[in-house]
């Protein structure tokens, strides 16, 4: 049943008909709500939206659905698997308690793994709207989502890179390059995966066999990935493809999904089909999601929600597939949807902590579109910030520019920058192979080694004919 909320300020009334629309204006200010005709109309609005946001108790979102549960599997799947149990012990306040909660030293990694599944996404972005930067960075370092596969992503004080050698014809030779490179960096511990210039079944396999006869031939303690729809990789499965991890990019309703070409019973199909596999060797998280603001408003799959509020409906999803990785490809969709540096850097920090605050393993692709008000300052800035805030993992792309998806993002030298910077290291496992390849000198700062490595080294003589 919808209420309306409602706040005098001096001689004014302001009147929000339901929680979705205070939700909204209560968002600090991004230009896809404009877009969508759901933002504040002033800073004042704003304000006295966030004031009367902090005043709803968290029951409130276990009796108002944003989206309605007969027509939407993601508000059923919300609502289904809310832990009444772990929600008792926050079920006393408000939006506003909660935020003071969270800063709190009562607020302890234990506890907040202890309440994580009583916390939907929507109370997860209701307090993100009534945050700081700082508070948002704070509570999320707090939060400790830890995965494994071949190795463990996620311990406090480490930070893992997905190395993103894409190519913009899936040249072999091209892939295989970078991939070194990135090696040669000490990037990816989070997963080796390729966005594939051609997305179909048979360049995916080609695709998956290159990455796993680099793993396997160096004996990478890592995963490998190719980014292709999920039901292609179901297919891949089927026919003996060496698949790691299952990807798909997912959305905060059941529409953005079906516009993405799959439903939950798809994600639980190719989950179960990998789960097979049996590929694992220090864990068996399967799954690899990433998400994004605006892509429910760039399907018209929003239902009238902001967009920041329509992403954390994401992580539920996420959530429900216990996955290895999940990222946020933060400035991608454009300038549409985050117009600057500002708004991305917000946006980032948003979601790393909505994600993180409900369990979910998040890392963040920190990026814009060479349309949007952003420059490499930006991202530098946003990288530092999530470095501190205690994310998962960002993207290792060769000179910071993805020449296939023509965006740009962070290099390898950004995620040895950050990780000398913060004392951040990579995944043990990872690291003690960085170490054992003399990849790194000294692994513990970071130190690349000054010579190239012999077992690289003489495959690269052996190319160019022993010149």
């Amino acid at each position: 049943m919808s209420q309306s909320y409602r706040y005098i300020l001096g001689s004014q009334t302001y009147q929000f008909k339901s929680l979705a629309e205070l939700m909204a204006k209560a968002t600090p200010q991004r230009s896809g709500d404009r877009l969508a005709g759901v933002i504040a109309q002033s800073a004042r609005e704003r304000a006295v939206a966030q004031m009367t946001l902090a005043d709803v108790p968290l029951k409130t979102f276990l009796n108002e659905a944003l989206i309605p549960y007969e027509t939407d599997e993601v508000t059923r799947l919300i609502f289904d698997e809310h832990d009444t149990q772990a929600f008792a012990y926050i079920s006393h306040l408000t939006v506003g308690d909660f935020r003071n909660w969270l800063l709190s030293d009562y607020a302890t990694p234990q506890v907040l793994a202890a309440v994580k599944m009583g916390i939907t996404p929507e109370m997860a972005a209701a307090v993100s709207k009534i945050m700081r930067n700082q508070d948002l960075i704070l509570v999320a370092k707090k939060c400790h989502v830890t995965t494994a596969f071949r190795n463990t992503i996620g311990l406090p004080g480490h930070l893992s890179t997905r190395l993103q050698p894409n190519h913009p014809t899936d040249d072999v030779n091209g892939i295989a390059a970078s991939i070194l490179d990135g090696l040669l960096y000490g990037n990816g511990d989070a997963v080796i995966g390729i966005n594939p210039a051609t997305d179909n079944v048979a360049q995916a396999i080609k695709l998956m066999t290159l990455m796993d006869d680099v793993i396997q031939k160096y004996q990478i303690p890592t995963q490998s990935c190719v980014l292709t729809h999920v039901t292609n990789t179901i297919e891949c499965i089927e026919a003996g493809a060496p698949v790691d991890l299952v990807f798909q990019s997912i959305g905060g309703t059941e529409a953005t999904n079906s516009s993405f070409g799959f439903n939950l019973n798809t994600l639980a199909e190719a989950q179960d089909a990998a789960l097979s596999l049996n590929r694992g060797s220090v864990g068996n998280n399967v799954m690899y999601f990433e998400t994004g603001q605006g892509s429910s408003l760039s399907a018209n799959a929003h239902h009238g929600l902001d967009q920041q509020t329509c992403e954390a409906r994401a992580y539920a999803v996420a959530r429900k597939f216990n996955p290895l990785l999940v990222n946020t490809v933060v400035g991608f969709i454009g300038p549409e949807y985050l117009f600057d540096g500002k708004e991305i850097t917000r946006a980032g920090l948003e979601d790393h902590f909505c994600a993180k605050l409900l369990g979910v393993p998040m890392g963040c692709d920190v990026c814009y579109t060479n349309h949007a008000e952003a420059d490499q300052n930006d991202m530098d800035n946003l990288l530092t910030l999530l470095g501190v805030a205690g994310c998962s993992f960002v993207m290792g792309i060769p000179g910071s520019d993805d020449i296939m998806l023509n965006y740009q993002t962070t290099s390898f030298h950004d995620a040895l920058y950050v990780r000398r910077v913060l004392g951040s290291r990579p995944a043990p496992e990872f690291e003690q192979w960085l170490t054992k390849m003399n990849i790194m000198k000294n692994s513990t700062d970071c130190v690349l080694s000054s010579t190239l490595p012999s077992a690289f080294s003489k495959p690269l003589y052996a190319l160019q004919g022993g010149c």
